[in-house]
């Protein structure tokens, strides 16, 4: 029940998240000319009868009469005139849809391409953006623009069809209608030229539109649409619960970049649609695509002018088709990725193994007569080590021509360079062992060649080393086996020697060539797992937003070898990459922020920008947006750096979310701190305000009865307490309106750099005006320095703080007010006195609103702001209060810690 349950709340969220944006209505026909756009208008009009706001975004009407009769009456979004080669082109104005923003929007053709300029390269792009912004859409298509028939139609009509949309595209679907005509019918159209003009239409006759292949393509497009109707009946059932719908497993499509990668793709995603599965496509690097440019270098050393067209433009060759089957793969819906092994078998079923694969698809690209001998091809290996696996062979007609030509270790093209490398190699053994023979008087020679051999093989591959090999044996056998100067061997032993050589030479050649291949290998995935701890190292140590960017932007900049600009939350940096980006740069940036989405150069979606820009997303939204500038003579972008981009952008993502935690998190303490000290003084004010007023009432009632019997020394002595009773109550009230309007504004404390003796110093003289009696003795650390706070909030805490233990000093007993600094740029503040003391189970109690003991602060004559505000304006500094034992054991020390801030700045001149 539990898994039901789960397939039930996954239907339901993504019938959820469907409602939630735009939908798409396909009318589908199998060829051009059924009627497609007529069904479309026709359904348009009825729908406008009913209220429903409907809106024409770009229709072909093709000069069709019956077709233009249909649009009149439909509002219409006016078409934007776009310049491209002295011509004016009629396009879709996707901005003037998004703006007016209809219910429903007509968007004829859907694998149209885009005039250059516009901000979409095709027009299903457009229909994505319109879905996004909550806008339906309906659209028409033929089923040979769908990019997972694209070879089936081919292979039905000969004819290659450039303009695709993605299968992925239809996941979006509301309805899909098929839009049918017979063949007789449709090539009846034909002739009376309601497609085509009669030119054209001869030519179609003769070519696309025989009835065998418009026969064909009515059965495919029939299958399209009942796959799509199976799928959406399921997923309905499921999300009713109606029934337990079983869902196929994981299908893995390898590939290997060598031939036919995008058909195998296209196939894979035939397959996992049929079955309703997730798919993957993989490719498996063995260390040969990574060490194309080191042996480019080594060629280039040893035939200088030659390495630019060595095996690395092969290995670039390969790199290419495999990024263009990788996006084809995204663009159908699948996962992609790139493993790293010297064993493709191993590789493969531990990817299906994590995937939870059943069945893999692979194609039959290259036969090797002498592995299959020994049963070494992928296949064989596959069907022995992965024995609870579904394999799919997908053979292409290039793959059977190849397979019928005679394949071995020549069937692999040498580079330009290679061949100079293996002939310098063999000319300078046999030289050195001529040499070795009449000098050294050396009788065993095959170690010399072999040596030779190993020397090929550390730098090329295995192809060159097996020639080599070959080479020096017979040069071996022609030159230095008896009878010299022919390949007949005299003796067995001879025979023996020659034959083991050889041998030799070949599993040394391939030993040394495999571990070469694994260090590349290794070279390469190190590089991937440096360059991310780099980053992460750098991301630790951001404390806040700015400082996130800072750090992601100079470890892109360094790692990727472009120009990094990042911009999160509306912060953005590094100020110098800014400069660079001109308007149509910002916009690419504002749609990739908005639509979570890459866009700019290396993508389809605004490519005419310099920069490529990649979405900071984090778990439910995206942050911002990560652009990078790669240099201009950069045709593509490989496949492993494209991936670290992304890998990185998505840590940067996760960086940002966490400073964004943080800050919040600070705010909330902040917030909790101004609602602490307000709450202290709203209670100073009812508890220690009352005090000196009903003295100064007193006093001055006093005056007004009796002032006249009263000698002058009475009336003196009770306008000195009103005076001093006043100027306290107006230290209380200055105080309170200076704390209350530093809380309104959430604690933004005015710091300044200032001395501590300065602080302790004021506070003491405070206290001795009020208090004449009481002694202070202060013992400040000279290498303290200037501390950076709010000078006024501080003295007044130090002075609370020294005014509490003045009540509880015994007379001539002196306060002790030490200033140390401790490890981790922290200040401590001792203020001790010689009182009875605080019992251990109050001394975090007597820091409470509202807490009145005999010993606290909260006595019979109660010092206004108390302890509790002491608490509200350190805390407020990011401090911390404490209340300790004398330092004998006897009295109290209250110890204030505080920050002390940055370095103070070196003053100029």
């Amino acid at each position: 029940m539990g898994a039901e349950n789960t397939q039930q709340a996954d239907a339901l969220v993504g019938e959820l998240r469907r409602q939630a944006a735009g939908r798409l209505t396909v009318f589908l026909g199998a060829a051009p000319g059924v009627g497609k756009t007529y069904a479309m208008l026709a359904r348009a009009r009825e729908l406008h009868r009913q209220g429903i706001d409907v809106v024409i975004g770009i229709v072909e009407t093709h000069g069709r009469a019956e077709t233009m009769a249909l649009v009149e009456g439909l509002p219409q979004v006016p078409r934007r005139q776009v310049g491209y080669q002295g011509r004016m082109l009629d396009e879709m104005d996707l901005d003037g849809l998004l703006a007016r923003r209809p219910a429903i929007a007509l968007v004829d053709e859907l694998a149209h391409r885009n005039a250059p300029g516009s901000r979409h390269e095709r027009r299903w792009q457009d229909v994505q953006e319109l879905l996004d912004a909550g806008i339906d859409v309906y659209t028409t298509v033929n089923v040979q623009h769908l990019e997972s028939l694209n070879d089936v139609v081919h292979q039905i009509t000969g004819i290659r069809v450039s303009e695709t949309v993605p299968d992925a595209v239809f996941e979006r679907l509301r309805d899909i209608r098929l839009v049918d005509l017979p063949a007789r019918e449709l090539i009846e159209r034909l002739n009376q030229g309601k497609v085509y003009l009669p030119e054209q239409a001869a030519q179609a006759l003769q070519a696309f539109f025989s009835p065998s292949n418009l026969t064909a393509l009515r059965e495919l497009a029939m299958q399209t649409v009942a796959e799509h109707v199976d799928a959406d009946l399921r997923e309905t059932r499921t999300a009713r619960g109606l029934a337990d719908i079983a869902i196929q497993r994981h299908v893995l499509v390898a590939i290997d970049g060598r031939g036919q990668s995008e058909y195998l793709v296209r196939a894979g995603a035939r397959i996992a649609e049929r079955r309703g599965a997730p798919w993957s496509v993989v490719s498996v690097d063995t260390g040969r695509s990574a060490g194309a440019a080191l042996h480019a270098e080594d060629l280039e050393r040893a035939a200088p002018g030659q390495a630019r067209h060595s095996a690395a433009h092969a290995e670039q060759q390969r790199q290419r088709e495999l990024d263009q089957a990788f996006a084809l793969a995204r663009s159908l819906g699948g996962e992609t990725e790139a493993l790293h092994n010297t064993d493709v078998t191993q590789a493969l079923l531990d990817a299906a193994a994590a995937r939870g694969a059943r069945s893999i698809v692979i194609g039959r690209t290259r036969e090797r007569p002498v592995a299959r001998i020994f049963n070494r091809t992928l296949t064989q290996q596959l069907l022995q080590r992965g024995a609870r696996y579904e394999l799919t062979i997908v053979s292409t007609p290039q793959a059977r021509q190849r397979a019928l030509r005679l394949q071995g270790l020549a069937g692999e093209r040498l580079a330009r360079g290679e061949p100079a490398l293996i002939a310098l190699a063999t000319l300078g053994a046999t030289a050195a062992a001529a040499l070795a023979e009449r000098f050294v008087g050396l009788e065993d020679l095959s170690t010399v060649f072999l040596i030779a051999v190993l020397l090929v093989a550390s730098r090329t591959r295995m192809v060159a080393a097996a020639i080599t090999a070959v080479l020096c044996f017979l040069a071996y056998d022609f030159l230095f086996i008896e009878p010299r100067f022919t390949f007949l061997i005299s003796a067995q032993r001879g025979v023996a020697t020659v034959l083991l050589f050889l041998a030799a030479a070949l599993i040394a050649g391939r030993l040394a060539s495999r571990l070469r291949m694994q260090v590349i290998a290794l070279r390469a995935a190190n590089t991937h797992a440096t360059a991310m701890q780099n980053l992460a190292r750098q991301l630790s140590k951001a404390a806040d937003l700015g400082q996130v960017i800072t750090a992601s932007a100079s470890v892109l900049q360094s790692t990727l070898n472009a120009q990094a600009w990042i911009r999160i939350n509306g912060e953005s940096g590094p100020a110098a990459a800014a400069q660079h980006l001109d308007e149509k740069d910002k916009a690419a940036a504002e749609w990739s922020q908005q639509h979570g989405q890459p866009s700019g150069r290396y993508t389809d979606t605004l490519a005419h920008c310099a920069w490529w820009f990649l979405p900071v997303h984090s778990d439910r939204e995206t942050l911002g947006v990560v652009g990078l500038r790669f240099p201009a003579g950069m045709g593509r972008l490989p496949f492993e750096q494209r991936r670290l981009a992304e890998s990185m952008t998505e840590d940067i993502g996760q960086a940002a979310l966490r400073a964004r935690l943080v800050s919040e998190l600070e705010a909330a303490r902040v917030t909790g701190e101004t609602e602490r000290l307000r709450s202290a003084l709203l209670s100073s004010v009812s508890h220690d305000l009352r005090s000196p007023l009903s003295s100064m009432i007193g006093a001055a009632d006093s005056l007004a009865r009796y002032g006249q019997d009263m000698g002058a020394q009475d009336r003196g002595s009770l306008l000195e307490t009103i005076r001093v009773e006043g100027e306290r109550l107006d230290r209380y009230i200055q105080n309170l309106l200076d704390m209350t309007r530093l809380g309104q504004q959430g604690l933004a404390l005015s710091r300044d750099w200032i001395g501590v003796d300065e602080l302790v110093g004021s506070a003491v003289r405070r206290l001795q005006r009020y208090e004449p009696a009481v002694k202070v003795e202060s013992s400040i650390d000279a290498g303290i320095g200037p501390v950076h706070v709010h000078p006024a909030l501080i003295e007044q805490a130090i002075f609370n703080v020294l005014e509490n233990a003045a009540k509880f000093s015994p007379p001539g007993e002196p306060i002790r007010v030490q200033a140390l600094r401790e490890e981790g740029g922290l200040l401590r503040i001792d203020i001790s006195d010689r009182g009875p003391g605080i019992p251990e189970d109050e001394r975090r109690r007597i820091f409470d609103m509202f807490y009145s003991v005999e010993r606290g602060d909260r006595g019979k004559q109660g010092t206004g702001l108390g302890l509790t505000i002491v608490q509200g304006i350190v805390g407020a500094h990011m401090g911390r209060v404490e209340a300790l034992p004398g330092p004998d054991g006897r009295g109290t020390t209250i110890r204030l810690t505080l920050p002390l801030g940055e370095p103070l700045p070196a003053q100029e001149g």
